[in-house]
């Protein structure tokens, strides 16, 4: 069977023969082109559940306008490393429980997209490493089970349409460049870098070949690629939602789940399917008595922002200045929400010490990389081609560079991480956070996610955000909106950031936020010739 499977499994370089094998699944419907509006463009979750469910169309209709798309597309953009064969037959599979009443899950028919990084039964897992990829002569790994979150997207009737792009091992939050599939293409711009490490992800959502998907951070990898690509990213507290069966960079520590998408309602309804305790990953025991009552849409409402308090950017969180334009935007978007009537704070953290000792802590988290990749090594099952760091350095003949922190001397994989210094730090982090927002008595903090322009694809220059990485060894959660563009037609957006497990209110105002100002719009794509 793994054969039939792995032979159906189409790359980007091979879009010819996923056009034959469309045509031949079902008669094909009439592709989308840079001159011809997509007929499903920017629709929602609620407008297609709504069309499901009135009978305007079907799940096998809009699956396969989507893959028609991605046809049409692809080549340009590279946000894929493989499709799933199966989804259209899904899609038909969904068609006929609807026709026979049968209970449907919560994103019935949604197509979607994960990001490489997660685990898929069946699907290889190259981790974005040359060495793991069978099309370049690599080792193929397989996982013997979805990750958690996967699991419940399949449970939710999701359908996925394929995997998206990563850089090696995730490890670069601006571009894909270093992955063994090479660059993939910011949707707004193909002359901008795409954002990382969820780059394929953000490039499916915002250029409008997948509805919802499936992104990941460690340090900027939800938030950078919403950001350059004009979607709404949630960042999560750690521990909401697992992480096992993820390619770890620090997976005890840092990493988190969560979703792409193009509106705040759909980025919220995803990430009620994916949240909660996971017997497979101990760490969400802690998201326990913290999940809203009603989920992550009982807050949105035009109202959310009245009477809120609002902490502003300034040199007290970071001592990094807005470049003149950056400025000028967050301005603007300072009276926006002061409009909706939210109450600003400027710079709380003035006087706090907490920027100077952002700078001194430095990075931590990423010393925990042996141990947790040797437990996601494990995970995968026996079948896989090896199950350890050692093996996988032995067979591939190679140290990646995710593991340089060790020197050629690595410890004991099977041992424990010594985190006293994480932990310490986090602690001091939260400690500032939470004593600022209490003696200010905010609601959250609004930053400009980014303190200058989207950098371009063939420069040098790396994403300026401003909360990489504060709110990741913090653990604390972070929405992206869409918030404008600069006068070049690069993306600006902003970042509404809360304590732990704040992220229904979070959602609610950045829901308020995004229906008074409405600034997405969707990117016109470029088909090669």
């Amino acid at each position: 069977m793994r054969d039939v499977v792995f032979s159906f499994m189409i790359k980007r370089s091979t879009a010819i023969i996923l056009a034959l094998i469309l045509a031949l699944s079902v008669p094909a419907l009439p592709k989308a082109s840079a001159e011809e509006a997509f007929s499903f463009e920017e629709i929602t979750v609620e407008e297609l559940q709504a069309g499901y469910a009135s009978g305007e169309y079907t799940a096998e209709e809009v699956v396969q306008a989507y893959l028609d798309r991605i046809t049409e597309y692809e080549p340009s953009y590279n946000a894929f490393t493989m499709m799933n064969p199966n989804a259209l037959e899904e899609a038909r599979e969904i068609d006929r429980r609807r026709a026979a009443g049968e209970s449907l899950g919560e994103l019935a028919g949604i197509p979607i997209v994960i990001k490489e990084a997660v685990d898929m039964a069946g699907f290889p897992s190259t981790m974005g490493w040359e060495p793991l990829s069978k099309e370049k002569g690599g080792i193929e790994l397989i996982p013997e089970r979805d990750a958690p979150v996967v699991a419940r997207l399949k449970e939710a009737d999701a359908i996925i349409l394929g995997r998206t792009n990563i850089p090696a091992f995730s490890s670069s939050g601006t571009r894909a460049t270093t992955s063994w599939d090479g660059d993939t293409y910011n949707a707004v711009d193909k002359k901008l870098v795409p954002g990382a490490s969820s780059s394929g992800t953000a490039t499916a959502v915002s250029g409008n070949m997948a509805v919802l998907g499936i992104a990941e951070e460690t340090g900027g990898s939800i938030q950078n690629p919403a950001a350059a690509q004009a979607l709404v990213g949630i960042k999560p507290t750690f521990g909401l939602v697992p992480n096992a069966g993820v390619v770890p960079l620090a997976g005890s520590t840092r990493d988190v789940i969560g979703p792409h998408a193009r509106t705040v309602y759909d980025a919220a309804v995803m990430l009620d399917v994916i949240a909660g305790y996971s017997h497979e990953d101990p760490k969400t025991v802690a998201s326990i008595g913290n999940i809203p009552k009603g989920g992550y849409t009982s807050k949105l409402n035009k109202q959310a922002l009245k009477g809120k308090r609002i902490g502003l950017y300034g040199p007290g969180w970071r001592d990094q200045e807005l470049t003149v334009e950056t400025q000028q935007l967050y301005d603007r978007a300072i009276e926006e929400l002061e409009a909706q009537g939210a109450v600003v704070v400027p710079d709380p953290f003035a006087g706090t010490g907490f920027a100077e000792y952002v700078k001194s802590a430095g990075g931590v988290g990423i010393e925990s990389i042996i141990y947790d990749m040797e437990d996601y090594l494990e995970r995968l099952g026996q079948s896989a081609a090896f199950n350890s760091v050692e093996e996988m350095l032995e067979m591939t003949g190679e140290n990646p560079s995710v593991l340089d922190r060790y020197d050629g001397e690595m410890p004991d994989p099977d041992s424990v991480a010594d985190l006293t210094n994480f932990v310490e730090v986090r602690t001091q982090y939260l400690e500032y956070i939470n004593e600022v927002m209490e003696k200010h008595d905010l609601d959250a903090l609004v930053f400009p996610q980014m303190y200058k322009e989207t950098p371009l694809l063939d420069s040098e220059d790396n994403i300026g955000a401003t909360t990489v990485s504060e709110i990741n060894i913090a653990g604390i959660p972070q929405v992206n909106v869409p918030a404008g563009y600069y006068e070049s037609g690069s993306p600006f957006s902003i970042a509404f950031v809360g304590k732990m497990w704040s992220e229904a209110e979070l959602l609610g105002m950045a829901y308020d936020y995004e229906q008074a100002t409405q600034y997405r719009k969707a990117p016109r794509l470029v088909a090669e010739p």
